[in-house]
Order: C-alpha cells, then sequence, then structure tokens
C-alpha cells in the first residue's frame, strides 16, 4: 500500500571538516541534489586536536552552504548510528579519494550496518580534481602562509588566515 505522504529521503554526511575544503563541498552539493534533506554533521572527536572549534566549524559549513537550502548544519558527539535514529535518517554520505579511503570507509560501514541494519552507507568518488586534498595539508599550506584559495571556501580561507596570522613585532 502506498503512502499518501513519502517519507523525505534524509541522509547524513558526518565529518571532522577541520577545515571544510572544496572537496568536501563537492560531495556536499552532489549529496544535496540526491536527498530531501542532507544533514552536515561536525564530529566532536575527542581523540583530536581541532584548529577550530565545533561551533567556528559549523558557522564555516553554514556561510559555505548558504546557497543549498535542503543542507541543514549539525554536530554530534556520539555514535554516528544513534544520532542517525536521532535525526530519522538512513543514509550515510562518505567521500572516497583513494583505495585505502574505501578500505577503511568500508570497516566503518560494515560497523554500523551491524550496529544498525536500517542504516545505508553509499560512498560518492571525489572529483579528481580534488583527490589529493585533505584537510590536514590545506591546514599544513595555511600554516606556512600559502595560498589556500584554490582550496576552501572563500570564508574558510578568512578564517585560516586569521587563526595563523603572525603578530607583528
Amino acid at each position: 500500500m502506498e503512502q499518501p505522504f513519502p517519507t523525505p529521503r534524509v541522509a547524513v554526511y558526518p565529518g571532522s571538516f577541520d577545515p571544510v575544503t572544496k572537496g568536501h563541498m563537492d560531495i556536499i552539493q552532489r549529496a544535496s541534489r540526491q536527498f530531501d534533506k542532507l544533514i552536515v554533521a561536525v564530529l566532536n572527536n575527542l581523540s583530536k586536536k581541532p584548529l577550530f572549534t565545533v561551533d567556528e566549524r559549523k558557522e564555516l559549513l553554514a556561510a559555505s552552504t548558504s546557497h543549498l537550502p535542503n543542507v541543514e548544519i549539525d554536530s554530534f558527539r556520539d555514535l554516528l548510528v544513534n544520532y542517525m535514529d536521532y535525526k530519522q535518517a538512513h543514509v550515510i554520505v562518505r567521500g572516497i579519494r583513494s583505495v585505502t579511503d574505501f578500505e577503511y570507509e568500508l570497516q566503518l560501514a560494515s560497523t554500523n550496518h551491524k550496529l544498525n541494519s536500517e542504516v545505508e552507507t553509499i560512498f560518492m568518488m571525489t572529483n579528481p580534481k580534488y583527490s589529493y586534498l585533505s584537510s590536514s595539508v590545506v591546514k599544513e599550506i595555511a600554516c606556512f602562509n600559502g595560498d589556500v584559495s584554490d582550496l576552501v571556501p572563500s570564508e574558510v580561507e578568512q578564517a585560516l588566515i586569521a587563526k595563523y596570522q603572525k603578530p607583528q613585532g
């Protein structure tokens, strides 16, 4: 029997996004066309020392995705499958740059599926022009005053400059 009102297709794109790169933005834009709602969820990973706070990362993502009306920015500090239940989402979106990424992501996807068989993971291949790009690479370039304008949204570039600005004197 067909439902009178279909359930919205909600997906979650989780990550550290420290900071968001143009590679992340490519996945966000493409995934936003596939789902009614895409939640970009900033992971509050206690084992990492991020450059930007969770709130700063959320603000940078919100500014970078403001042109995408079906994208919601959020954060979580729990098992991803618990967050998925809370958000009534059934699809995890993950970007893949390389075979190494795939092996790691496959392990995570299998674990998430074991924890909640209702959750599916889809892998999106990163645009080849961003296959080398990572947040770590961006931070290292920015730390030494390198040009990151082709690697991150303009709001992120300005935030990186502000974080790494050397005091005069």
